[in-house]
């Protein structure tokens, strides 16, 4: 810091034995080396000041990055990303119809429940059709299969 060497001491040293004296001398450097304690105690505490106002700079810097981040929605930010051109969100939006829609259905073992028939028979209930295959008809139409 000084770049003060072994020679300036020495000098520094003697002129301060010269002007102080042997008797005064301990008790000078008793008082100098409190104030060197001192002043690094200082330096240090302007030091840590200095790093915990830069640290609140940038938390300050990225809580201000959060709060831009909520407001402009993040969900919004992922779907842009994964999604830029809408295509997913309306195939997704179409399944969910399609799902709703069988939900609504009645479900049946068989297959699907017919309309319930009315009261009312209807007029054309056709007669069940007579056995074409009688007991004379029957040989005739082997004799047929054999020509």
């Amino acid at each position: 810091m000084f770049d003060l060497g072994w020679g300036e001491l020495l000098v520094v040293g003697a002129v301060a034995l010269v002007v102080l004296g042997p008797k005064e001398l301990p008790n000078a450097l008793r008082t100098i080396t409190n104030l060197t304690k001192s002043a690094r105690r200082l330096a240090g505490e302007f030091q840590s000041g200095i790093n915990e106002i830069v640290r609140e700079a940038e938390l300050e810097d990225a809580r201000k990055a959060a709060q831009s981040i909520t407001r402009g929605s993040i969900s919004k930010a992922i779907e842009k990303a994964v999604d830029p051109t809408g295509e997913m969100k309306s195939s997704v939006s179409s399944l969910e119809k399609d799902v709703k829609q069988i939900k609504a259905e009645p479900i049946s073992p068989v297959g699907p429940i017919p309309p319930a028939p009315s009261m009312a028979a209807p007029a054309a209930i056709a007669a069940p059709e007579p056995a074409k295959e009688a007991a004379g008809d029957v040989a005739p139409a082997k004799e047929e299969a054999k020509a």
